[in-house]
C-alpha cells in the first residue's frame, strides 16, 4: 500500500469521524438536590484530602459543584451547570485548580455559547490568558459527566460525549464511555453493594492523538463507579485531575474497596 492510500484512507476516517451527530443523553432519572462528602486517595491509599460535592435543582435547572481540599493546600473546585428537559443540556462550566498538587493553576470557563476563556499561572509565575470561540456539540460533558452516567440506561453498550480541556485556548476531545465490569463494595456499617465501573478512553483526535501514545502523554483512562438503582449515584472516580499528574481515587465518605 503506498502512501498516498494511506493518506486518503486517513483523510476519510476524519471525515466520517466529523459527520457523526453528537446524541445529548435523554432524561432517565431527573436529578435532584443532594449533598455528599468525598475522601481523596493515593493509587496506595494515602489519604490526600477530603470534598464535597453539592448538587441544587431548580426546576429543570440544575447546579453542580464538586470542591477537593488536598491536605498540602490544594484545591481543586468545579461549579457546573445543566438543564434536563427531556435530554441533559450543557449550559456552563468554570474549573478553578491551584496549590502545589498541580503543576499549573488553572481558571478556566467554558459557556454553551461556544465561548472558552482560560487563565494558566505557571511555576515561574508567569501568568497566561487564552479565549477563543469553540463549536460546541449537543453532549458537551464538562462538569456533568457523573449526572451522565447516573442517567445511562441499566443495560447501555456506552455513550460518546464531547469535553473541552483547558490546554491552550481550549481543546475539544471525545470520551469513549463504556461498562467495564462489575464490583462489589463496602458500604456504612458493612452493607456490601455492587457497583457498574465504567471506563472513559480520553480521544485527543487529529495528529495529537496519533502521537500521544507513542510520546507517552496519552491521558490515563478514567474510572468510574456507579451503584445503579432507582437513584443511581457515582461512588467512586480514579482519574488524573490535570494533565501529567498522578491517579487519584476520590471516593463517597463511608465506603471501602476491595
Amino acid at each position: 500500500m503506498n502512501r498516498c492510500t494511506t493518506l486518503c484512507q486517513l483523510l476519510l476516517v476524519v471525515v466520517v469521524a466529523h459527520q457523526t451527530i453528537a446524541q445529548p443523553v435523554a432524561v432517565h432519572y431527573p436529578q435532584a438536590s443532594v449533598h455528599g462528602f468525598l475522601t481523596i486517595h493515593s493509587e496506595t491509599g494515602t489519604v490526600l484530602g477530603y470534598g464535597e460535592s453539592t448538587q441544587a435543582a431548580s426546576g429543570d435547572r440544575v447546579t453542580v459543584r464538586t470542591t477537593l481540599h488536598f491536605l498540602d493546600g490544594s484545591l481543586d473546585d468545579e461549579t457546573a451547570v445543566f438543564t434536563q428537559h427531556r435530554v441533559i443540556s450543557f449550559v456552563s462550566d468554570h474549573h478553578i485548580q491551584r496549590g502545589p498538587f498541580f503543576k499549573n493553576a488553572i481558571d478556566a470557563t467554558v459557556e454553551s455559547s461556544g465561548q472558552v476563556s482560560i487563565t494558566t499561572t505557571g511555576e515561574d509565575g508567569k501568568v497566561k490568558q487564552e479565549s477563543s470561540h469553540i463549536s460546541l456539540p449537543a453532549d458537551l460533558s464538562n462538569g456533568i459527566v457523573g449526572p451522565i452516567l447516573d442517567n445511562l440506561p441499566h443495560s447501555t453498550a456506552g455513550v460518546t460525549l464531547g469535553m473541552v480541556l483547558p490546554v491552550g485556548k481550549g481543546r475539544l476531545i471525545r470520551l469513549h464511555v463504556t461498562p467495564d465490569r462489575t464490583e462489589s463494595f463496602t458500604a456504612i456499617q458493612g452493607a456490601t453493594r455492587t457497583a457498574t465501573v465504567f471506563r472513559i478512553k480520553l480521544d485527543l483526535g487529529g495528529v495529537a492523538g496519533a502521537i500521544a501514545p507513542i510520546i507517552g502523554k496519552q491521558p490515563a483512562d478514567v474510572m468510574l463507579w456507579v451503584l445503579e438503582g432507582v437513584a443511581p449515584v457515582i461512588v467512586r472516580e480514579d482519574a488524573q485531575l490535570s494533565e501529567g499528574g498522578p491517579i487519584i481515587s476520590i471516593q463517597l465518605a463511608g465506603t471501602s474497596y476491595p
